[in-house]
């Protein structure tokens, strides 16, 4: 990029400026953490303020900062650095690519010298991140981590095998150790970490991996300060794939649009983009950091889709957009590609685009939020403006509309339509989803006036609404 280009933008994960060299420490810092992350552009001779001071003695500066470079990096770090001038000015370009590391402060040595690059700070690199970029280094995912205390009979196998069967596919051992589901390990095979966050039954998914799942909320307003409803997903990140939509149709709004007598619905947000984006966030979410899940959030005036984990290293969102892409989750990513649920790597930005664009919807912003991917969806103009065919749940309005129902409840309405006497634990039991899961499924359908209870609590049945 040409630096007067670059000498008028605003700090990033991939350039800062100094006024000076007077202070080498916190320079070093950032050439270490852009090195590690997805390299960058150090500017020496602008003020913080955006003033072009220039650097005074830059032949004798160039020389200090590389003497620097060479004494306090480890390993060696070579960035290509230049003096340019503007404005009658002269000024010290250090850029640094993205290279195979740690690089770490000698100083302070190869644990604790370890910086990274997230937003527009340096970070000291944690356990956990430093466990990802060796994992980075080693081509190996922490998805294909084996469970070494783990057997085959730690996975719901019964339903593992229902999803292949429904995307036309048979799975046996096989195809277990095809995936890296299975993987061997002493001589046996044991899950690896993506087969439990994938097909684990709930005891040991809630020990080995408590935090890869997805909760949702609908927040008041255009804030987090107060929950109209809210819904964490008790199977697997693949069952998330099912009910975050219900969750986000019962949350958001319909509008109609009547255009020479035909009257077109629209969803508030693009829901092929919001799909989109959601199997995104299971498959390159970063399951290796504790206390962080899938975060879905809905408020009145947007929705955001958020998953842990910063960008894989060398990647910026420049590159995202223009089409790269590197695989975190290994085993998860093969998995969803076998299931069709992910297409060709790298294309999922380009088919949010078009999503949006042939359905008239603002395109969805994509922030770093350090540890964390953030995508936020704005209503359809319509929406913001539109005639109400259908309101969110917790408002006051509740207008049925003709939406397609998943594959738990049409089974269960074909039930009823043979007039078998069926309750929330038959659905629970036949689909071995938690009972809560089986209520909310139920519930949809009550709330579209398709079916209706009969009798007491404790003995009743439901039927079709007559």
């Amino acid at each position: 990029m040409e630096f007067t280009s670059l000498i008028t933008k605003h700090e990033g994960k991939t350039l800062e400026f100094k006024r000076d060299i007077s202070s080498l420490k916190p320079i070093m810092k950032t050439l270490v953490a852009f090195a590690n992350t997805a390299g960058g552009v150090l500017i020496i001779g602008r003020d913080a303020d955006g003033t072009l001071v220039g650097v005074k003695d830059v032949l004798q500066s160039e020389e200090r900062l590389a003497n620097a470079i060479a004494d306090s990096i480890r390993p060696a770090l070579m960035p290509e650095i230049e003096i340019v001038s503007l404005e009658g000015k002269a000024f010290l370009v250090a850029r640094v690519p993205h290279w195979r590391g740690p690089f770490y402060l000698k100083a302070e040595g190869a644990e604790r010298g370890v910086y990274v690059r997230l937003g527009s700070t340096n970070r000291m690199a944690g356990p956990e991140i430093l466990a990802e970029m060796q994992r980075s280094l080693s081509g190996i995912s922490f998805d294909m981590t084996p469970c070494v205390d783990l057997t085959e009979h730690d996975l719901d196998m019964v339903k593992a095998r229902h999803i292949f069967k429904s995307a036309g596919l048979r799975l046996d051992k096989s195809k277990l150790e095809s995936l890296g589901i299975l993987v061997p390990f002493a001589g046996k095979l044991v899950p690896s970490i993506g087969g439990i966050i994938l097909f684990g039954n709930k005891k040991t998914r809630s020990r080995i991996c408590p935090d890869a799942r997805v909760s949702c909320a609908r927040f008041r307003g255009i804030d987090k300060s107060e929950f109209l409803d809210r819904l964490d997903i008790e199977g697997t990140v693949l069952d998330a794939l099912t009910e975050v939509p219900t969750f986000i149709r019962r949350n958001t709004r319909l509008a109609a649009k009547i255009k020479t007598m035909v009257r077109r619905d629209i969803p508030e947000y693009p829901e092929l983009a919001v799909r989109e984006i959601l199997v995104n966030a299971v498959a390159h979410a970063d399951y290796s950091l504790s206390g962080m899940r899938i975060m879905v959030a809905v408020f009145d005036d947007r929705m955001e889709i958020q998953n842990p984990g910063m960008l894989p290293f060398g990647m910026t969102l420049d590159d995202m957009m223009a089409g790269v892409s590197k695989v975190r989750n290994r085993v998860i990513v093969r998995a969803l590609g076998v299931l069709g649920l992910v297409e060709e790597w790298g294309s999922g930005y380009k088919r949010v685009i078009e999503a949006c664009r042939s359905g008239g919807y603002p395109e969805p912003e994509w922030q770093e939020l350090g540890s964390a991917l953030r995508v936020v969806f704005h209503p359809h103009p319509e929406a913001v403006k539109g005639t109400w065919l259908h309101e969110p749940v917790n408002e006051p309005v509740h207008e049925p509309v003709n939406e397609p129902v998943n594959e738990r409840q049409q089974w269960f309405l074909a039930q009823l339509g043979h007039d078998k006497r069926f309750k929330v634990t038959d659905l629970s039991t036949h689909w071995r989803v938690s009972e809560s899961t089986a209520k909310r499924d139920i519930y949809d359908l009550k709330e579209r006036g398709l079916i209706e209870f009969i009798g007491p609590p404790k003995t009743g049945y439901y039927r079709l609404k007559r």
